[in-house]
Parts: C-alpha cells; structure tokens; sequence
C-alpha cells in the first residue's frame, strides 16, 4: 500500500518568504524570476497573516430514491483575508507599498525561495489598511485586508534564479 511520505517539517521564521507584486505578465498568473526580484520583499515587516484558504461549499443533491442526501463539490472561494503589518513612528512602513484600491499579486514561498519548491500567487486587491491603536504593551500595527481577485495559481514551481 502506498503511503504518505515523511514531511519535513519546519518552524516558518527565517524561512517563509511573502512578496508582494505589482504585475505579473503571464495569464497563468505565474512569475518569473525576474517578476519576483523586481517585487517587493514583505517578510521583515509581517507580524500576523489571515486567510488566504481557498475553501469550497459544497451542494446537496438529494434524490427520490435514498434518504441519504449525496454531497458534490461546489464553488472555490478563499476565506477573508488580511497581512498585520509593524507599522512605523515615520510612517515609513506598509503604506509605502500599498494604497486602498491598489492591486497586484501576494506571492507566498512557505519554504523559502527555493527554485524548484512550491508557491502561491494570490491576485489581489487591498481592501483597507486599518491601524491598531493600543495602549496596551504592543508595537503599532497596520492590518491590510485584501480581496482576492481571481483564483490563485497554488502550488506553482519557484523559477530558477536568473
């Protein structure tokens, strides 16, 4: 029987990489590596990510003949998401990058920029960047909330570097 082969697992600090892009040529919504170097390197300034789970609803399909009522998949969609970001004193931070309204694409290499491994391209659209205030023991923070746009291009091979 086959099985399932040992993962190797990891602790994402240090490793995980997020970009953020502002064009991608390809329709397949696939970078090259030269898309990737021109984006801009989110990772330093990420405190918390949300979302970006692609779900499916599912349809009953139920029939005259059997009390029990079959499921099929339905419509993809991906869960709200949102990027917590450090804000700055000088206001040097994420709202550099992004504007409300701004879109492009939220690339995500969970096993760091690897050529070869996996990513995902989110096409997105920034919904809001809401600031955290607190008088609380926390650092300022800057949570954007993105919609995303189209499907994402999920689990796509990083391309080699140039």
């Amino acid at each position: 029987m086959p099985t399932l082969p040992d993962s190797t697992r990891f602790f994402q600090p240090e490793i995980s990489k997020v970009l953020w892009l502002d064009t991608i040529a390809a329709s397949t919504r696939i970078p090259t590596r030269a898309e990737l170097t021109a984006g801009t390197d989110l990772t330093g300034e990420i405190a918390a990510i949300s979302g970006f789970l692609a779900t499916s609803n599912y349809i009953d399909t139920p029939d005259l003949k059997r009390r029990f009522v079959a499921r099929i998949g339905g419509r993809t969609n991906i869960a709200d998401s949102s990027i917590t970001y450090y804000g700055s004193q000088d206001g040097e931070d994420i709202r550099t990058v992004h504007s409300r309204l701004d879109r492009g694409y939220l690339v995500f290499m969970d096993g760091g920029d690897v050529p070869g491994q996996p990513m995902d391209v989110f096409p997105a659209e920034v919904a809001s960047l809401g600031k955290q205030r607190s008088t609380d023991e926390a650092a300022f923070q800057i949570v954007v909330s993105y919609g995303i746009t189209q499907p994402p291009a999920e689990d796509v091979e990083i391309p080699a570097a140039a």
